[in-house]
């Protein structure tokens, strides 16, 4: 073919250069360049998850607006009418039914929404993001067709085994939207949305039990959580400081006597443990007693109370208990006594984590104007709408301060104080 298409020296060329690429090839190697090779893939992996963070948002702003357009909510509607409190269904046509209208219409609609970005955009890595989109409609598409009601997973019927998860939506997650408040916890797998809108946690008529409901931040918390359609109810050791309202409920107590408080504390969605006392300088034997008396025993006694009352189907889902240990956990207060006591009982709440009935959150809070902290330079007001606005958005450990250091010490100091106890510490 060669002779008939090229001359004699043509032939002798093309020989020749197939001879020294033969050459390079077999003796030199194929030679890969890793550079450019992790850099591609490290591209289509970072368009991949880009790809399925866009999806979760679509998807999950779509479930949102189904609660706030009117249109939208008529199929939507199916979906929530189709479960019985255990998360257990009507009946299987019904059932089929919100899968149809609910379900598929959301898994089609996220389909062609992710596979046209891919299109605009080029990206390989992108395509992720559509095989993603396609295992919603490939479930959904079994549970209509086939009525596989086993690989619903967060609609599994049962009683609720565990709290709700901080970093992905589990069964007790979801069954918050359906029985605790339908207009929040939207998120369907990831709770990326929830955060961003503040509807990862919802006081609308929750009660909120709060100790040291007359100082300065438990007034103002009380203020914030009225404001945020709660009941508050208000243990204190100054009763007379108080005037009832609507919403508002005053229970005094004292130190020693938490068991008392058991039946009422059966009520209570969330209890605030934010009493505490400030010795200041003082190193007596007497003061010693009453920081951790005041500041770390009453707060663990009154917290196990608490626990033994997370009893039932729904409790799992709904009880929290915060607890006000403070930026001493990390940084100096100017108090040897508050510190110690801070520090001591936040070491025993990351110890109680490891085991506990229902989510507790840390509030790790900077210096505020107080009876306990006339110097704070934020106020209590400051410090209230942080601790809502960062709740509201499912963070665990709670810091509001003005000091950037707690920022980065906090963190490292409660991993690796979780990590020693998980590791050295035995559950009976």
């Amino acid at each position: 073919m060669i002779k008939k298409m090229y001359g004699v020296k043509e032939r002798k060329y093309i020989i020749q250069t197939l001879a020294e690429i033969k050459k390079t090839v077999m003796g030199a190697g194929l030679q890969i360049n890793w550079v450019v090779v992790t850099y591609t893939w490290l591209q289509f992996v970072a368009w991949g998850f880009l790809s399925i963070l866009i999806a979760e948002v679509v998807r999950d702003s779509y479930h949102a607006a189904c609660h706030h357009v009117k249109w939208l909510g008529k199929w939507h509607n199916k979906h929530h009418m189709v479960y019985r409190r255990d998360l257990s269904i009507i009946s299987l046509e019904a059932y089929r039914d919100s899968q149809l209208y609910h379900d598929i219409v959301e898994s089609i609609l996220l389909l062609v929404i992710i596979s046209a970005i891919a299109i605009i955009f080029h990206p390989v890595g992108l395509w992720l993001g559509v095989v993603y989109a396609g295992t919603f409609l490939y479930g959904a598409s079994l549970r209509y067709f086939l009525g596989k009601v086993e690989t619903d997973y967060t609609h599994k019927p049962g009683a609720l085994e565990v709290i709700p998860s901080v970093w992905w939506v589990n069964r007790s997650y979801h069954w918050r939207h359906h029985f605790d408040d339908v207009n929040a916890y939207y998120s369907g797998v990831f709770p990326i949305v929830d955060k961003v809108l503040g509807t990862a946690l919802s006081f609308k008529g929750k009660t909120v039990a709060l100790t040291g409901a007359s100082g300065s931040l438990g007034q103002a918390m009380t203020a914030k959580l009225l404001k945020n359609n709660a009941k508050v109810v208000a243990l204190t050791t100054h009763p007379e400081k108080f005037v009832e309202q609507p919403r508002f409920t005053v229970i005094p107590w004292e130190l020693g006597k938490e068991e008392e408080l058991r039946s009422r504390l059966q009520k209570v969605d969330i209890l605030i443990i934010n009493h505490g006392i400030n010795v200041y300088g003082s190193r007596t034997s007497e003061d010693i007693d009453k920081s951790f008396e005041v500041n770390t025993f009453s707060a663990v006694r009154l917290m196990d109370v608490f626990f033994s009352t997370v009893t039932g189907a729904d409790a799992k889902a709904t009880k929290e208990i915060w607890i006000n240990t403070s930026e001493a956990e990390v940084s100096p207060a100017l108090s040897p006594l508050y510190e110690l006591s801070k520090r001591t009982l936040g070491n025993i709440i990351t110890l109680k984590r490891l085991q506990s009935p229902c989510t507790i959150r840390k509030l790790i809070l900077g210096p505020f104007k107080s009876e306990l902290n006339p110097y704070g330079v934020m106020s209590a007001e400051q410090v209230a709408a942080g601790i809502v606005f960062l709740a509201r958005r499912d963070f665990r450990n709670i810091i509001v301060t003005v000091n950037p250091l707690t920022y980065i010490f906090f963190p490292i100091k409660e991993l690796s104080t979780w990590l020693y106890y998980r590791i050295f510490s035995v559950a009976k």
